[in-house]
């Protein structure tokens, strides 16, 4: 028989790693960005054509800047902590599933132990 397990995927940082990080996280955070000054600018053209309630309208639109604002909260926050960390030290990616073969006889308590896959520097260094 086969099962679905959960997969905890880490990466190691390094100083590649963490550029790269970095990088994404900034990325994210001027497109973040520009969708909140899209929407502002969207928001003025749309209350100058009257078309729409402009109570309702402008409700709509306050909702996804400041859903826009948050995500860069966070991205401001996890952008801080990255340049705290300590080069080495192991952050977790994602997790993926993956399938397990349990057969009669087999340790349930290794199959159900849940499994880590170590990334350094996109390459797979160590499965614990």
């Amino acid at each position: 028989m086969k099962i679905l397990q959960n997969v905890i995927v880490s990466q190691v940082l390094t100083e590649s790693s963490k550029n790269q990080l970095l990088d994404r996280y900034k990325t994210r955070r001027a497109q973040l960005q520009k969708e909140g000054d899209q929407l502002r600018f969207e928001l003025r053209k749309l209350e100058k054509t009257k078309k729409f309630q402009p109570a309702s309208l402008r409700t709509h639109f306050e909702k996804e800047i400041n859903s826009r604002k948050e995500k860069i909260k966070l991205l401001e926050f996890q952008i801080e902590q990255l340049e705290i960390l300590p080069i080495g030290s192991e952050l977790k990616e994602r997790e993926v599933q993956s399938i397990v073969d349990v057969e009669v006889g087999a340790n349930w308590d290794e199959l159900i132990q849940t499994k880590t896959i170590v990334i350094k520097d996109g390459i797979v260094s160590e499965i614990r």
